[in-house]
């Protein structure tokens, strides 16, 4: 044990330095999780005076958790929490528009209150849009711990720097990527394992647009992967499953991943077995 002491104090000083900087993630899960379940009816409530007592604890807790940021952040914990707030009201409408276009697209939804409490899509969308609220206000940190909790428990990953419209639409979801600088437009639809990522992967790109721009009406179909910052799918287009695409489709396209089917004789066996999963 002895041997371990340097080690240990060197790992003690470390996380003391560090930790101070840091918001409690499970504070901010915690945060993440209540602000959802009060906006939308999980929360047995009588009384108006409850609701404005809840939000008025959440406004604290946010406050409290940025407290620890402020030497990077703009503005003061107080102030950000309360213009924080003062937005709920709009991201409410957009959350409601985007579960009703889940219900609209999805024939396996039988109500509004079954996407709202079941769907991975529309959870991990609603964290989002919070997220994203922190995010454009310069609140480091905490909203990528908001949009990381939600990737766990989804598998969806939206990064809170991306832009996205009204009435956004995943159906199932896992495995889906948005990327940091992506722009997608209104009634856009995307299923599982959609990736709308980075074309070209270093650090020097960090400040620049790397992820592609999806326009309004698009429709992307599972697996399909779409790369690049000067990408753009042009409104009303359809990108088939599988389908992978590194360059701008124009309006109304139909991009489709075209499957081979070969008739092989006993002939040509070995060479199609001969690889390896």
């Amino acid at each position: 044990m002895d041997k371990l002491d340097p080690f240990i104090d060197k790992l003690f000083d470390k996380h003391r330095s560090v930790s101070e900087f840091l918001p409690d993630i499970n504070e901010t899960q915690e945060f993440t999780d209540r602000l959802i379940r009060l906006l939308f009816p999980n929360y047995p409530c009588d009384r108006k005076e409850q609701y404005r007592m809840r939000f008025r604890e959440l406004e604290v807790k946010l406050e409290k958790l940025m407290i620890l940021l402020d030497s990077n952040m703009e503005g003061d914990p107080y102030e950000q929490s309360r213009r924080f707030f003062e937005e709920v009201p709009v991201i409410y409408t957009l959350l409601v528009k985007d579960a009703e276009a889940i219900c609209r697209f999805d024939p396996a939804v039988t109500s509004l209150q079954e996407v709202i409490c079941a769907y991975p899509g529309f959870y991990a969308i609603a964290v989002y849009r919070f997220a994203n609220l922190l995010y454009r206000r310069g609140v480091p940190l905490l909203p990528r711990i908001m949009t990381e909790y939600a990737h766990g428990k989804t598998g969806i990953d939206i990064h809170p720097g991306a832009t996205i419209g009204k009435s956004f639409f995943i159906d199932h979801g896992t495995g889906v990527v948005i990327g940091e600088t992506t722009i997608i437009g209104d009634n856009v639809k995307i299923y599982q394992g959609v990736t709308l990522g980075a074309l070209v992967v270093k650090k020097s790109m960090a400040a620049k647009k790397r992820h592609p721009t999806i326009e309004d009406n698009v429709v992307i179909y599972a697996g399909s992967t779409v790369l690049g910052g000067e990408t753009t799918i042009g409104h009303d287009s359809v990108i088939g499953g599988n389908v992978w695409l590194t360059e701008s489709v124009p309006a109304h396209s139909v991009v489709y991943h075209t499957s081979t089917v070969k008739i092989r004789n006993s002939k040509d066996k070995g060479s199609y077995d001969d690889f390896s999963i």
